[in-house]
């Protein structure tokens, strides 16, 4: 053709455009390594960051923060019976009212039968310390002498010429009632925040699962979601309806073998111990000292007052040891370590509150873990090593 030029210069070498493409990928390859570095740096700073601030965050903002933890942990228990009264056409609202009254009466009949008795308890508490001391008479001797010796030492280096100890007048209530009464209209405050956060979460329960899910741009999105919060909501209610009926029976056994050794208010210790064993390790603990205390306080014989901290300690070695892994099952096991160390934190940030949650808590998010997947963040750290491989193995394929 007129006016048009075409000049082809065949090259010499065959494999130059092979050549061309491969540094062309190894480039590119390289350049997305570094953004995947990049990003994960900020990642894993923000994080970081994150946990750091979270604690003193929730710690200062537990007025809210609190009661909207502890009812969302109490709704998502709940929703297994929300969606078997909407199978069989009950209205969301009405079945969600239903939960909630459900909810609260047993609640509120688990509070009663412990708190009446334990008023009680605390108000004999002044006049039983003698019989405590006499009980406790042989280990009291044993440690007199060592409490002298420390006392003697103590005041011989902290004593000073022309100072005098200040002394501090701390007005305390008068009994369990008036320790109740200082604090009910805050308690009332946020448990009624706490109770309609529930309602509402329960009653839009349905409909929000499902904008949720249809909201993904994708097919196998929104059955990943699906599948996470499916699992998320079996897993927290299949244990906390488990570990409830575990603590039912073990109070109950509790409430009947302290009933047999002659214990007052069999049924209040009961209740305590099954409220009690919803907190791991330190729970147990508590109820078996408190058991104790109550034995010195009722008999006069220290061996035979010991016998019902003894028994219970009894009891919950099988529950632990047999029952409760044989019903809870493999799938809701967690590591001891991450139990513990969810109890220290919640237990920080929301005192006893917080250590009622903490395993709650943990199975939920390490549900969500498990099912969304755990990114590699450290492996794109590292540009060499045993965490991933360097640009140019990915860049080869080697």
């Amino acid at each position: 053709m007129a006016g048009v030029n075409v000049e082809s210069t065949p090259s010499n070498d065959p494999h130059a455009p092979l050549a061309g493409i491969d540094e062309a990928l190894a480039e590119s390859a390289a350049i997305a390594f570094r953004r995947d570095r990049l990003l994960a740096s900020l990642a894993l700073i923000a994080g970081a960051g994150l946990f750091l601030a979270l604690p003193f965050a929730l710690r200062a903002g537990a007025e809210f923060f609190l009661p909207v933890t502890a009812a969302l942990v109490i709704a998502v228990a709940l929703v297994p019976l929300l969606e078997w009264l909407e199978r069989r056409r009950v209205p969301s609202a009405l079945a969600a009212f239903a939960c909630i009254l459900l909810f609260l009466g047993a609640a509120n009949i688990a509070v009663a039968s412990i708190i009446l008795p334990a008023s009680d308890w605390f108000a004999a508490l002044p006049q039983r310390i003698g019989q405590i001391r006499t009980n406790l008479a042989p280990l009291i001797e044993i440690y007199a002498s060592l409490e002298r010796f420390i006392d003697e030492v103590t005041r011989a280096f902290a004593q000073r010429p022309g100072t005098a100890a200040a002394t501090v007048a701390v007005e305390t209530p008068n009994s369990l009632f008036d320790l109740i009464a200082s604090s009910a209209p805050y308690a009332l405050i946020q448990a009624f925040f706490a109770i309609l956060v529930v309602f509402f979460f329960l009653s839009g329960w349905t409909r929000m699962r499902r904008r949720t899910i249809q909201s993904r741009s994708s097919f196998s999105s929104a059955m990943a979601t699906a599948r996470v919060i499916q699992e998320m909501v079996d897993a927290t209610s299949a244990y906390l309806a488990t570990i409830t009926i575990i603590n039912m029976l073990l109070g109950a056994l509790v409430a009947f073998a302290l009933w047999i050794l002659g214990m007052p208010t069999p049924l209040m210790w009961g209740g305590l111990v099954a409220i009690l064993n919803y907190v791991p390790y330190l729970g147990p603990i508590a109820a078996a000292v408190l058991l104790a205390l109550g034995g010195l306080m009722t008999f006069a014989d220290i061996w035979y007052a010991l016998v019902p901290a003894a028994a219970f300690v009894g009891i919950h070695f099988i529950e632990a040891n047999a029952i409760t892994p044989m019903l809870v099952g493999r799938k809701l096991t967690i590591n001891p370590l991450l139990i513990l160390l969810a109890l220290s934190y919640w237990s920080w940030v929301w005192g006893t509150t917080g250590a009622l949650l903490a395993v709650p808590l943990l199975i939920i998010l390490k549900t969500i873990l498990d099912a969304a997947g755990k990114p590699d963040i450290g492996g794109f750290l590292f540009e060499e090593g045993t965490l991933t491989s360097s640009p140019h193995e990915d860049a080869t394929g080697r």
